[in-house]
């Protein structure tokens, strides 16, 4: 390994985001899959929990968002129950995303901008035609709201993930989340070390860990 790619792997280490992530719901297409990796590396997310309960994960081709793919952790689960558990072992918030009547009678949900995205946070973000699922909606501890004016009310789910990914980037950088980690030297050194070996790992540059 040259010197030049060592100083990037360790500069990359050294910003990912140990208290974001992100939890993605049946998300079927691929392409919205691979995009919302992108995103995600692009932001310094270090894991992503995927729940698949009524979609099969998509095939990820060979080339596509391949190095995005690389330098993610996931976590499979089959039901919202266990992933969520595990999150809030953790102590993180998780805020789910979806239109309720509240914006139809006056009220108005939680905006993306109003939220504290330095803390501990878990976004959660469903399946393109039905959305998150009733009970992420019950376990959750919040719903935001992307504040939308026009007559179409909702996003592609990869845009609404990457707006809601810079959101969060935008208040991490004013506190200095991308300047001083938190992880420990030691799990600093063991990541350096993983990204290293991660060429290793299958012809897709992918793996997932089942719960």
């Amino acid at each position: 390994m040259t010197d030049k790619r060592f100083t990037k792997i360790k500069y990359v280490a050294e910003r990912r985001q140990k208290y974001l992530t992100l939890v993605l719901e049946n998300i079927h297409d691929r392409h919205n899959v691979s995009a919302i990796l992108r995103s995600a590396d692009a932001v310094g997310i270090d894991k992503i929990y995927l729940i698949y309960n009524t979609n099969k994960y998509p095939k990820m081709g060979k080339h596509s968002s391949a190095s995005a793919k690389k330098w993610i952790d996931l976590e499979r689960f089959d039901n919202v129950k266990d992933c969520f558990d595990q999150l809030k072992k953790q102590k993180f918030r998780i805020y789910s995303t979806f239109i309720s009547e509240k914006k139809y009678e006056g009220e108005t949900d939680t905006s993306l901008y109003d939220l504290d995205l330095t803390k501990k946070t878990a976004l959660v973000f469903g399946n393109e035609h039905t959305g998150v699922s009733e009970e992420v909606k019950e376990l959750s501890h919040g719903n935001f709201m992307i504040p939308m004016y026009g007559m179409i009310q909702s996003l592609n789910v990869s845009v609404a993930v990457a707006v809601s990914l810079y959101e969060a980037l935008r208040q991490r950088e004013l506190k200095g989340k991308y300047t001083k980690s938190d992880y420990t030297k030691t799990e600093l050194k063991e990541k350096i070390d993983n990204y290293i070996n991660r060429k290793k790992y299958n012809a897709a540059g992918l793996s997932v860990k089942r719960a």
